[in-house]
Parts: C-alpha cells; sequence; structure tokens
C-alpha cells in the first residue's frame, strides 16, 4: 500500500492505496464520490472524465498513485462552477441526456471546450466531443448545448483561455497539483535550488560520472595566459553562453544561476548552481554543475573540464574541452546521443566565437544575445547538413 494525499474537490485527503489502483477508483470506492462513472474501463468511452490539475482525463487509466499531491476535481467539484452551471442549463434546455450515465463526462469535457474554443464552431465541438461517446442521444442536443454556451459567453465579452487550464509541461497531475509554481509552493519540498546544491556537493566529493561525454576542441588567436584569466571571470564566461544568466557569482565555489533551453514547443528553465576549480600549473580547471526544470520535472548534471595549450609560438591558445553531462526526467526522452553531439558542436562553436569577441573588447555576438538556446534550430541546420550526405551514401550502395 502506498499513502497518498491529494486534493479532491478544494479538501486535502490522505488515503492509502496500491500503486496499480486507478483514479477513478480512488474518488469512487474510497471518497464515495460516485458522480464519475465507469464505463469501459479503457479510456475509450469518456464516462470517467475528471479534471486533474485543471485538465480532463480519463480516471478509469490513470493511476493515482501517479497523481500525488494533484489537485482533482470531479463532477461533484462543479456543482458551483459558473460554466458547468450554464452547461446544465443547456443540456437540460436542448434534452441533451436520457439515461444520463454518459453526462459526468459529457460536462467535464465540454467545460473544456467552452474555455478553450473562441467561437461555437460546430466542427470543433464534435472533434472535441468525439471522445466522450453516448448510446442514446444522437448527439445533436449536446453539441447544440455546447455551442449555446460558448456563444453566449463570448457574446459577453468572455475571452477563451486557449490553454485551457493546462500551464505544465508533461502528463495531467505530473506537477503535483500546482496550477502555477508561483501561486502554490509546496514549502515541504525541497527547492530546485537546494536540491542543485546537494547534487554539487555530492558531485564534488565524488567526482561526478557522467552519463555521456563529449569532447571538443577550439582555437582562439589569444594567448593562453590571457584565455585562463578570462575563465577565471564566471560573469565574462556566462556572457559568452547562449541562454545563460547568473544570480551570483562573486563565490567560484557558489555560483547561482538559470540556462533556458527550447525544444521545439518546449521551453526549460534549469536553475541551479555551479563550482569552479583552476589549477594555474597546468592551465586547466573544472566546472561542475547541477539544476533543475520544474516544468518539465527533468534534471541536469554536469561538467566541463578544459585545458589551454598554446600554439602558433603562444600567440594563440587551443581550448580542449570535455563536456560531461547526466540528463533524467521528461527532457531526457528526447535526446539522441548523435544529435546531441552536434548540437554541443554548434553550442561550443558559438562559445568559442563570443569568447573571441570578449577577449578581443567586442560584445557577444548574435548567438548570445538570444535568451534560449533553441535546439530546435540547431537540429534543422544539422538535418540540412546530414540528409544530402545520408541521401548520397545510399546512392552508392
Amino acid at each position: 500500500m502506498t499513502a497518498l494525499a491529494l486534493t479532491v474537490n478544494r479538501r486535502e485527503v490522505e488515503l492509502l492505496a496500491e500503486p496499480r489502483t486507478s483514479l477513478a477508483d480512488i474518488v469512487r470506492d474510497k471518497l464515495d464520490l460516485t458522480g464519475t462513472h465507469l464505463g469501459c474501463e479503457h479510456g475509450v468511452c469518456g464516462a470517467c472524465t475528471i479534471l486533474l490539475d485543471g485538465v480532463p482525463v480519463r480516471s478509469c487509466i490513470t493511476y493515482a498513485a501517479a497523481c500525488a499531491g494533484a489537485d482533482v476535481t470531479t463532477i461533484e467539484g462543479l456543482d458551483g462552477d459558473e460554466i458547468a452551471i450554464e452547461l446544465r442549463a443547456a443540456f437540460t434546455r436542448e434534452h441533451a441526456l436520457q439515461c444520463g450515465y454518459c453526462t459526468p463526462g459529457m460536462l467535464v469535457s465540454a467545460r473544456d471546450l467552452v474555455l478553450r474554443l473562441p467561437e461555437a464552431d460546430e466542427r470543433q465541438i464534435r472533434i472535441g466531443m468525439s471522445g466522450n461517446l453516448c448510446r442514446c442521444t444522437g448527439y445533436v442536443g449536446i453539441i447544440r448545448a455546447v455551442g449555446f454556451v460558448i456563444a453566449e459567453r463570448r457574446a459577453r465579452g468572455i475571452a477563451p483561455e486557449p490553454d485551457g487550464g493546462r500551464r505544465l509541461l508533461g502528463p495531467a497531475g505530473s506537477g503535483h497539483g500546482s496550477f502555477g509554481l508561483d501561486e502554490r509552493q509546496d514549502t515541504t519540498r525541497p527547492t530546485p535550488l537546494a536540491t542543485a546544491e546537494a547534487k554539487i556537493a555530492s558531485d564534488v566529493a565524488t567526482d561526478f560520472r557522467p552519463a555521456a561525454v563529449i569532447a571538443q576542441s577550439f582555437e582562439v588567436a589569444h594567448a593562453p595566459d590571457k584565455v585562463f584569466a578570462l575563465f577565471a571571470d564566471i560573469a565574462a564566461v556566462a556572457s559568452c553562453l547562449p541562454g545563460v544568466t547568473l544570480e551570483s557569482a562573486s563565490d567560484p565555489q557558489h555560483i547561482r544561476g538559470e540556462i533556458r533551453v527550447q525544444l521545439g514547443p518546449i521551453v526549460a528553465s534549469f536553475v541551479g548552481v555551479a563550482q569552479v576549480e583552476q589549477d594555474p600549473s597546468t592551465m586547466s580547471g573544472r566546472i561542475v554543475g547541477a539544476g533543475d526544470d520544474r516544468r518539465s520535472r527533468s534534471s541536469a548534471q554536469g561538467e566541463i573540464r578544459y585545458a589551454l595549450a598554446p600554439i602558433r609560438l603562444g600567440a594563440a591558445t587551443r581550448v580542449d574541452l570535455s563536456i560531461g553531462y547526466t540528463l533524467t526526467g521528461l527532457l531526457a526522452q528526447v535526446g539522441r546521443a548523435a544529435l546531441v553531439r552536434d548540437v554541443a558542436r554548434r553550442l561550443v562553436a558559438a562559445f568559442a566565437d563570443n569568447l573571441d569577441r570578449n577577449l578581443s573588447g567586442d560584445a557577444p555576438g548574435e548567438s548570445r544575445q538570444q535568451e534560449t538556446i533553441n535546439a530546435l534550430t540547431m537540429l534543422v541546420d544539422i538535418l540540412r547538413e546530414r540528409v544530402p550526405r545520408w541521401l548520397g551514401g545510399g546512392g552508392r550502395h
């Protein structure tokens, strides 16, 4: 049995449940909220639809244990909801129910459409309600009722909410009940910064062993001592890295900041800490850091080891980098080793360009001016390079 804490219809509840128990069984059997109906129990009919962190979900195929801390609203919790009240009246007026078994799920799904759709478009309503099956009505009255409420609300100047309550990345319920992380902080759970600090302490003590390592090198037309001095200036190094902002850099053993990364529609902000170590005798150093992105519930740990070597009779410097990282959580699922290496190569190239500009007294280039690392743009560039090569290779065999 697993201890489970939920907010159900604005009431805090704690109970014990088997890990395999569905959310539908919890609200019906444990909390006696039988307005949530079970039909197919395969997530097809929609009768069991409820709101999880404001988003409609099939409660029959949602594990309760995966929703610890989430905000659950059943049809009973919508008694005083303005949209639900209008929908119930419209359903009655349009004869949009007969036996009523599917109606709780219908109302929850319809409420979501009323929130999101900008106008009462019948086609969009039919598509939106297609996941809720009814054996009695023929759907005509249901579509009319939903369309009527949408039209009435827009006529009253009530604007649609395009996201319809979707505030967090990932499956509904995975955000531990936060409609917005700023509105409801869990004071018992460590903050991203505290978690990152603990990881950093562990990494420094045990010598971090990353899951993947990427080696890169580049050259700059400046002497090694000048380059090494810039690497000691954390603020200057951060200004050369796309997507990085610093909150505090006065203590090399406790640097606080954020790095923003964009993967298509996904924008992650890793808040964390870093430590810097340098060895002047070997012109080398190490930066080790850790951070968490609370939206995607992903964590990153990494280190950059660098060594400087004089070239061109000491007039220039070769910078050898070893980039190690471990990524966990939702964002770890979108990474592929070959593509990650190519993205890293392009990031290093941008860093090298900005580093050279900084050493020359110029402002960082356009890559630094972008507040977010847009990995999708980089991947498009990579594919433009690779696809002709792949096709050409395929033609030779």
